[in-house]
Formats: structure tokens, C-alpha cells, sequence
């Protein structure tokens, strides 16, 4: 049986034909092609991160499960951070404008 992220499978318990749609998604969107599956864990790891979700654990553990090294994992937060940080500085120099 697969393993969904909590809000999914809670999904599938309160309305099945919801479920099987994101479902499908989901598994498509994780499978392997043009990235591999790791690549596209450290990419939902950043963009977590980014978005400021709890579902960071979760993420970097299955991204470890997928052959993903500490240094892999520091640098996909790094661009996570430097986005972040450019979004910020981005809207603060208009104060000086």
C-alpha cells in the first residue's frame, strides 16, 4: 500500500473520489522522469521550507530515504533561505526610493 502525507490520506477518509483525483496526482508528480525522485524532494523540501509548512520533517526524511546527503538537504534550505531573504529585500528598498 502507498504512503500519502497525512492531509491526503485524511482525505481519503472523507471523500474517496476527491482522494483518488490528488491521489493520482501525487503519484504522478513524485514518480520518476525527466527529475529524478530525489532532485524533486529536495525541490518540495525548498519550497516547504519557503512556504513555511510542518511538512519539512516528513519531507527531508523521505528525501534522506531517496539517497539525499545532509549536504544536499543544507543546500536545497539555502536557496529556500535565499529566496526568502531576496523577497524581503526586494520589497524593502523601495523605503529608499
Amino acid at each position: 500500500m502507498k504512503h500519502y502525507p497525512p492531509f491526503i490520506e485524511k482525505l481519503g477518509k472523507v471523500d474517496s473520489e476527491f482522494f483518488q483525483m490528488v491521489s493520482a496526482q501525487h503519484d504522478k508528480v513524485l514518480a520518476p522522469g525527466a527529475i529524478d525522485v530525489k532532485t524533486k524532494f529536495l525541490i518540495l523540501l525548498a519550497l516547504d521550507a519557503y512556504a513555511g509548512s510542518s511538512g519539512v520533517k516528513g519531507i527531508s526524511d523521505v528525501a534522506r530515504k531517496m539517497g539525499a546527503t545532509e549536504a544536499e538537504i543544507a543546500e536545497s534550505l539555502r536557496i529556500a533561505y535565499h529566496l526568502a531573504g531576496n523577497r524581503v529585500l526586494h520589497c524593502a528598498v523601495n523605503a529608499f526610493e
